[in-house]
């Protein structure tokens, strides 16, 4: 190859700059975009009383289950296994309370075309309104600090156990809230939403829940791995027990990833339509 053919252009350098500038402009005004719905999104949770009352039912259920169902002051143990042994369920039914509004309302007032011509794309307005409700939940559930210090105070607990079920259950907890997303995006009716993402959740709990799996002992072996494969339980008992998997981690975003692209598609047809 002769010297002519291997020389790059003289504006080359400046070029290159310009193109490496254009594209971190546009991923910052893509962040931009994602933070300006989020903080529309968090302020209007916070405008009505709707988020107090979320935040409220949640911390009281939480205290109710741990300290009173499970009569944690009987057992004699300083951990938290019974605290997060209730938040699959608890949050079959909240967090879907909470995504079930997301896109429903949009359609049902109609503003759903008015932002979707803003300048920002559809991915953007999905991820920005996934990480506002997502970060709801993750305050709600970082008020139940009050329950581990409790707990602290009264014996010695695996701090590290604490946080990865900690890490566990929002993780769980966004896995949900993306499904709820996705659900929400197919009807109006914020009640059809609700119901069939508590379906949905509940098929990914009971999927590999033991006493379901023993009344299916009847079944293949390789079909009951194939469902349980679908579970979240397996995934988030082995975080909250201390052990931060990539496989785990892995899991519950790739349920988020599907769910928020299967929501782009459906958002998508919505405005083709």
């Amino acid at each position: 190859m002769s010297a002519e053919s291997q020389a790059l252009p003289a504006n080359a350098p400046a070029a290159l700059a310009t193109s490496v500038g254009a594209v971190e402009s546009e991923h910052t005004h893509a962040l931009g975009n994602i933070w300006t719905i989020a903080k529309r999104e968090l302020s209007g949770y916070f405008a009505s009383p709707v988020a107090y009352v979320f935040i409220v039912i949640f911390l009281l259920l939480c205290g109710f289950f741990t300290f009173s169902v499970s009569k944690w002051f009987l057992r004699g143990e300083a951990s938290l296994v019974e605290f997060f042994r209730w938040h699959p369920w608890l949050y079959l039914f909240l967090v879907p309370a909470v995504g079930m509004r997301l896109w429903s309302e949009e359609r049902r007032l109609g503003t759903m075309e008015l932002l979707l011509t803003l300048p920002v794309t559809a991915w953007q307005a999905i991820v920005g309104k996934f990480l506002a409700s997502w970060l709801f939940l993750g305050l709600a559930l970082a008020l139940t600090f009050p329950i581990v210090i409790t707990v602290a105070y009264l014996g010695s607990p695996d701090l590290g156990m604490i946080f990865c079920g900690y890490l566990g259950s929002f993780l769980m907890a966004g896995a949900y809230l993306a499904i709820s997303c996705m659900t929400s995006a197919m009807t109006r009716n914020q009640v059809v939403s609700f119901i069939v993402s508590v379906m949905v959740c509940l098929f990914l709990l009971l999927a590999g829940y033991p006493p379901v799996t023993d009344e299916l002992s009847w079944a293949p072996r390789w079909l009951l791995d194939a469902v349980a494969a679908f579970s979240v339980m397996p995934h988030f008992e082995a975080l909250q027990r201390g052990v931060i998997d990539s496989r785990d981690v892995i899991f519950f975003l790739s349920v988020m990833v599907f769910s928020l692209f299967t929501t782009g598609v459906i958002i998508r047809s919505h405005r083709a339509g």
